[in-house]
């Protein structure tokens, strides 16, 4: 199959765009930037040295001419683009009968009030959003399987989901809100100049308090109430998410490790059991590593993930496997 990356100069689409390069049933047909991208015509190996050789592609700016040679070539449309270019980017490409793999929150959540309220616009193709699956792999693959349009989860939920879904599954958890205390590294905040993201400015400090996006798309996947903050921490990649879980009365240690079970089995997910996970566990790294520990009615769960690889490009990729019928693993573990 032909992919093609739209947004490939930023850290998710040449994360994506190495993984496809490396990938055994899929050809990287195409990298493109924006019109007034001044990265355009540039290779992404120069934007990032450590890809030389096996991304030498030039950045073709989305001109009209490469809309024609995208429906010619590609088979499949990874947007690694701004939310409200991704909503109106996909449409262009459905109509071509191209599968699209969203990893901007654009597709995301239910309804244009959502956006409104947590995007700050109007979505301007309401009639796509239930048509979206959303791109949980482990949890949604029949449905990112049949799909034209996947909407790649987010990387705070990919986390917190994962961590979340067995406990909800199993109804082990209390009417109470889930409390989510969450660290990002500054790649979460994407390539742009900021002096907010500058590395030399950045101290560990929350933001995005009661009305970040992802708050509502963690509670629409996982069914319950949710109270989530997160940071922004001094360090390249990675995620770790600290979550306070009241349970209901008398749920034993037990219990809760039988819930998790429903996640033995999936490669890319590793069970600590009490073992606390880090960030330096998962960075540069497929997987997500999900640990907790229990005291009474109260469990802390911790779960760790690189957000430029399980929280984007890497769960992108398993998107792609899921819809040609692959392991959804395909060139991840192991390749790193």
């Amino acid at each position: 199959m032909n992919v093609v990356i739209i947004g490939a100069s930023g850290y998710s689409g040449a994360e994506l765009a190495s993984l496809i390069a490396k990938h055994p049933n899929l050809t990287l047909s195409g990298c493109y930037v924006s019109e007034g991208s001044l990265d355009k015509h540039k290779l992404l190996s120069d934007l990032y040295p450590e890809h030389s050789g096996l991304l030498d592609l030039p950045l073709l700016p989305l001109s009209d001419a490469a809309f024609d040679d995208i429906s010619t070539s590609a088979d499949y449309i990874c947007l690694c683009t701004d939310h409200k270019v991704s909503v109106d980017l996909a449409p262009q490409f459905l109509a071509m009968g191209k599968k699209v793999f969203d990893l901007s929150g654009g597709y995301r959540l239910a309804s244009n009030d959502d956006y409104v309220t947590f995007y700050g616009f109007e979505h301007q193709h309401p009639e796509l959003l239930n048509e979206a699956a959303y791109g949980l792999a482990e949890w949604n693959s029949d449905a990112i399987a049949n799909a034209q349009l996947v909407a790649v989860a987010g990387c705070y939920p990919t986390a917190a989901l994962n961590a979340l879904k067995p406990l909800q599954q199993a109804g082990l958890l209390s009417d109470d809100k889930v409390i989510i205390n969450a660290v990002s590294g500054v790649t979460g905040a994407g390539r742009k100049a900021s002096v907010g993201t500058h590395f030399c400015e950045v101290s560990l400090a929350p933001y995005g308090l009661f009305n970040h996006r992802h708050g509502p798309e963690i509670e629409q996947h996982l069914g319950h109430k949710v109270l989530f903050t997160p940071h922004l921490g001094n360090f390249p990649r990675g995620i770790l998410e600290t979550i306070y879980v009241q349970l209901k009365p008398n749920v034993t240690k037990e219990n809760v490790s039988e819930a998790y079970k429903v996640l033995a089995n999936e490669p890319l997910i590793r069970l600590l059991g009490d073992k606390i996970p880090s960030i330096k566990g998962v960075a540069k790294q497929p997987y997500v590593d999900i640990g907790w520990q229990q005291q009474g009615s109260q469990l802390i769960v911790m779960a760790a993930i690189d957000n430029l690889l399980k929280g984007a490009a890497g769960q992108a990729l398993q998107c792609i496997n899921l819809s040609m019928n692959l392991d959804h693993t395909t060139g991840l573990k192991g390749a790193f």
